[in-house]
């Protein structure tokens, strides 16, 4: 079953309509989002791993879509979005394994596209493809 992809199209339609209706507030959204998952002290791909296991623990699909999508193209594996994942068992009890488990499915749904797209002709030619 794709789970990330499915929840990212679900709301595709509804999120641009609310951004075109408040597009001062999503623009200053996306500079926090920009600065806060940027690299420094804390790589990026730490700061998406934190920010999955928060959305594990806030019981948000979007954001768990989201973020698992965003701990991939920082490089995340497998075995690092499950230990973190692992952490908000500890702090969100029984939800986080119902919630985790999404953000699992969600993560290898990405980790595999991005698999894919490693394979492809094209990438193997040294071309950047789109995420």
């Amino acid at each position: 079953m794709s789970y990330g992809n499915v929840v990212r199209e679900e709301l595709r339609k509804p999120t641009r309509e609310l951004r075109h209706a408040i597009p001062g507030v999503y623009e200053g959204y996306r500079h926090l989002h920009d600065a806060a998952l940027a690299a420094g002290a804390v790589d990026a791909k730490t700061k998406e791993l934190i920010a999955l296991a928060i959305a594990v623990s806030k019981e948000c699909d979007g954001c768990i879509a989201a973020h698992a999508r965003g701990a991939v193209l920082q490089g995340a594996e497998p075995a690092e979005a499950a230990e973190a994942i692992g952490v908000t068992f500890l702090m969100n009890g029984g939800p986080a394994t119902v919630y985790g488990a999404r953000a699992y499915a969600a993560f290898e749904e990405f980790y595999a596209a991005r698999d894919e797209r490693d394979r492809s002709p094209a990438s193997q030619a040294g071309q950047q493809l789109a995420p």
